[in-house]
């Protein structure tokens, strides 16, 4: 690799890694709120619904203007356009109750989750990707899940709540691996 490649490669591997830390932090802190007030469609719990999307719209923002290599454009511009339209569907998703906001995240689960799997597979070679596809195909699942609880007893929000600690625990995965990526090619 050319010492330009191997510079742009951990830069990327760098801000990625940046961006996942972040990442895990917010879904850590967000899923203590609704474990918190999830219990009900509540003025909270309507904003922290509508903030994970619009936090992941932003942090895809981020890695499209980070990324030097490895930049699949097409998945992250899609994640975003799908990220800003669940935030707006959950908006009005809350005005019907619990199991149209579960069926709305689900879906937003299971087509965010095939992003994921095709953006990390696209970065596979960068490092630190693996995780991320786990955290894809773990999330077309539970997206999945999501869809088929609504309106049954098991359909709760806090099910969400447990969603974002996962995906959470992924990014941190990721972005250790990605860690020592940046520092073994620096």
């Amino acid at each position: 690799m050319s010492t330009t490649a191997e510079s742009s490669a951990v830069a990327t591997a760098t801000s990625l890694r940046n961006l996942y830390f972040v990442r895990f932090g917010f879904a850590i802190l967000w899923a203590a709120g609704m474990f918190a007030v999830g219990k009900s469609l509540g003025p909270v719990t309507i904003g922290l619904l509508v903030l994970y999307p619009l936090f992941d719209v932003a942090a895809a923002v981020v890695d499209f203007r980070s990324s030097k290599t490895a930049r699949p454009t097409v998945g992250l511009y899609f994640n975003m356009a799908l990220s800003l339209l669940t935030a707006v569907g959950l908006a009005v998703a809350v005005t019907s109750g619990v199991p149209a906001v579960l069926r709305v995240w689900g879906v937003w689960a299971v087509t965010a989750g095939i992003v994921q799997l095709i953006v990390a597979i696209r970065r596979y070679r960068l490092g630190g990707q693996w995780a991320m596809i786990l955290s894809g195909g773990i999330s077309v699942l539970a997206g999945s899940s999501f869809y088929l609880a609504a309106g049954t007893p098991k359909g709760v929000l806090t099910q969400v709540a447990g969603y974002a600690v996962l995906g959470g625990v992924f990014f941190l995965v990721s972005a250790l691996r990605l860690h020592r990526v940046a520092k073994k090619e620096s």
